[in-house]
């Protein structure tokens, strides 16, 4: 008997998330002989585990091609972490008996490290209980911080947005500061790993224009350094843009945004270090400024997504598939770089218990020596990954996206599952 798929998707969406899902189902309805139905999980794993399920295969071929260019998460996504398997397996037996009354042979679940870490448990807890399931990561986040992929799908769109709208605010900027604002700040996703603050490096190939500023990560704050480097910008150029992570940290290794709060990961959470730099700005130097919050805005700009980044998120689901019916089990598609310029890939795959829970930061040789910017070396691994345009197509000048029907799945299980 045919065996159906699930695919969920977890953690925070990005702008071609969705176009993974239309590489998974695409890739699915080619192999009717293997694979039956493609079941959706709504609002990420928990659609498995409360039996909140939809029958993709409901849907029409061409509203499937429209998740191509369809941001956000049409399915729902969800930051929930199951327990940990060694302490608790209420939750994984739950997903097991799901699949096995749903006839799911196939697990495709699709977001970053802690997803990578869910997919390898369920198939470890699959093959102690004797229903082995084809568990198969798929990578997403615009953090672009897991290890063994040359990037991850949605850093690259991610990237774009902030590199164009770096370079747009610094010329309004350019253009007022005679008399009016001195310094703009820009506030960019990134709790550990500086890359999508990296990317506002690639506005301008000289630091005399926007960014003249870059806070990592990777580089403690130094508020004495900071600010001479802001007062120097100012005086050589007229004015001062800034890109700051998220996750800039102090010499302690605190959070410069930290307020004290965590999420379903564990993480703490973060929010407002623009206006702390702009703060520090206003209290020693006194210019002028203003500041912006990138926040959903990055990861959900479709209509300026990378045509680079869709193709790879549509490939690494497609080939989530493809290695799932070669018999693959507790892996991730990959992308495989094999040349800068011309950019050339591939897809390749890597164990999940080698990417789960592991962090890939910005390597020392991608920041300048000064630690305000970005290198030749980060500078060529970038600019591919951003190239190219994907317009999707607009009606009335707003893009069209997928309206899809969600046809919910009959749940089969009458006992229903407590979320914690």
């Amino acid at each position: 008997m045919k065996k159906n798929a699930f695919y969920a998707q977890s953690g925070g969406v990005t702008s071609v998330i969705n176009a993974s899902a239309c590489g998974v189902i695409e890739a699915a309805r080619k192999h009717k002989d293997k694979i039956n139905k493609v079941y959706a999980g709504r609002n990420g794993i928990l659609g498995a585990l409360i039996e909140d399920m939809t029958d993709t295969s409901r849907e029409t071929s061409k509203t499937i091609a429209q998740l191509l260019h369809t941001p956000g998460g049409v399915f729902g996504s969800a930051r929930f972490k199951l327990q940990d398997l060694r302490k608790n397996k209420d939750e994984y037996h739950r997903l097991i008996q799901v699949f096995k009354k749903h006839n799911i042979g196939y697990f495709f679940y699709n977001g970053g490290g802690d997803s990578m870490d869910t997919a390898h448990k369920v198939s470890l807890i699959g093959k102690k209980v004797g229903f082995p399931i084809v568990c198969i990561g798929i990578p997403k986040t615009v953090d672009n911080d897991l290890p063994f992929t040359d990037t991850c799908p949605g850093f690259g769109s991610a990237a774009k947005y902030i590199a164009v709208s770096t370079k747009e605010a610094g010329l309004d900027v350019a253009s007022m500061a005679k008399t009016s604002t001195k310094v703009f700040i820009l506030e960019v996703m990134g709790r550990h790993a500086g890359w999508l603050a990296a990317a506002g490096g690639l506005a301008n190939e000289t630091r005399k224009k926007a960014p003249q500023i870059i806070l990592f990560p990777e580089i403690p704050f130094d508020k004495k350094e900071f600010l001479k480097e802001v007062n120097k910008s100012v005086k050589n150029n007229g004015y001062c843009v800034i890109v700051v992570s998220e996750g800039a940290k102090n010499k302690k290794g605190k959070f410069l945004a930290e307020i004290g709060t965590t999420d379903a990961f564990g993480h703490s959470q973060l929010g407002g270090v623009a206006i702390n730099i702009a703060d520090i700005i206003k209290n020693n130097l006194g210019y002028k400024y203003h500041y912006a919050i990138a926040d959903y805005l990055q990861r959900s700009a479709r209509h300026i997504s990378s045509k680079t980044d869709v193709e790879q998120a549509y490939q690494v689901g497609k080939k989530a598939v493809e290695l799932a019916l070669e018999g693959r089990n507790s892996v991730m598609p990959t992308i495989i770089r094999k040349n800068d310029s011309p950019y050339k890939w591939t897809t390749g795959y890597i164990e999940l218990n080698k990417v789960a829970n592991k962090e890939r930061m910005m390597p020392r040789k991608f920041i300048s020596t000064d630690g305000f910017h970005i290198t030749a070396a980060c500078r060529r691994y970038m600019v591919p990954l951003i190239n190219g345009e994907d317009y999707p197509p607009y009606k009335n000048g707003i893009p069209i996206t997928a309206k899809l029907k969600n046809i919910p799945v009959d749940r089969m299980l009458k006992e229903k599952f407590m979320i914690k």
